[in-house]
């Protein structure tokens, strides 16, 4: 009975040993995650903030990320899919809720220059240049954008008011093919309301979308399938396009979009996201800047 009772005490020592072992084994990595969550929290944060690298802080109080990722633009006959991202970005000196000028991105990239495929090309010039491209660029400075955040939440108009020209691009047309300039622009007053166009255009309507409760914390105010539009202004006729032989071009690429068009001929619709945070959340989760090597 010694012998026996004492093998079985020694059982006991041996599993209680093995099951301390094992709860250790276990407690270890749990107590890893909560050394280790913070850290990793801090991370998220970092990442959801990358949107503003480009914000001029120095000049900002207010960062703002507008992308658009699908959506068209009417010229009269022409109509141009957005089916890759078009970014406007930049600051807003005032945390006013009424209109003010844009800072333009503090790597001068305001407006990005997306082109965007042509369906078909253009009649005439097509088929000797190939695919032809439209990118869209601020005609102006950044600072002649302007905002009206009041006029955004509450669908009136405008919401953006965004001077534009247009690039169009292929072997033919050279690099200086535009509708619009910076003297002539077309000038879109963007509303997440209902348009107002002349008779007998039908009006359209934008949304606000839907905003996201709890982005960063609440530190980043941020709306989703928010939609943008326009369908009463007015499109100049092009310029600048192959070169010496301008003058021929230009007419052939007018009769060809329907140009120059009145207002009430033409729409613009951007649908996507936009996104806000205030300078000092910016100052605080952004990327420190990297000091220049001597």
């Amino acid at each position: 009975m010694r012998l026996t009772f004492e093998r079985f005490s020694g059982r006991i020592a041996v599993t209680r040993r093995r099951g301390l072992v094992v709860a250790l084994a276990l407690a270890a990595p749990l107590v890893a995650l909560g050394v280790a969550s913070p850290a990793l929290a801090s991370l998220k944060l970092k990442e959801e903030f990358l949107p503003f690298a480009d914000c001029p802080l120095a000049s900002a109080s207010v960062c703002l990320v507008s992308t658009t990722t699908s959506g068209e633009f009417v010229i009269d006959h022409k109509t141009v899919p957005i089916e890759v991202p078009v970014t406007l970005q930049g600051g807003l000196a005032g945390e006013s809720l009424y209109e003010q000028p844009l800072l333009g991105a503090a790597d001068g990239d305001t407006l990005s220059k997306t082109p965007l495929t042509v369906p078909g090309g253009l009649v005439g010039i097509g088929g000797l240049g190939g695919e032809v491209t439209a990118t869209a660029e601020l005609a102006g400075p950044p600072s002649s954008v302007i905002i009206d955040r009041w006029n955004l939440i509450g669908e009136k108009t405008p919401a953006v008011t965004l001077p534009i020209k247009v690039k169009l691009s292929n072997e033919v047309l050279g690099e200086d093919c535009y509708i619009g300039s910076d003297s002539e622009p077309i000038v879109l007053h963007l509303t997440t309301g209902t348009t107002s166009p002349p008779a007998p255009t039908e009006p359209i309507k934008g949304s606000v979308g839907n905003r996201q409760a709890g982005r960063a914390k609440g530190k980043i105010r941020y709306i989703e399938k928010a939609k943008l539009v326009d369908n009463d202004f007015a499109v100049p006729g092009a310029s600048g396009c192959g070169g010496e032989l301008s003058s021929v071009i230009d007419l052939v690429l007018d009769l060809d979009v329907g140009i120059p068009a009145t207002p009430g001929e033409s729409t613009a619709i951007m649908e996507g996201t936009l996104e806000e945070t205030s300078k000092e959340y910016a100052l605080k989760y952004l990327p420190k800047p990297k000091k220049a090597k001597k």
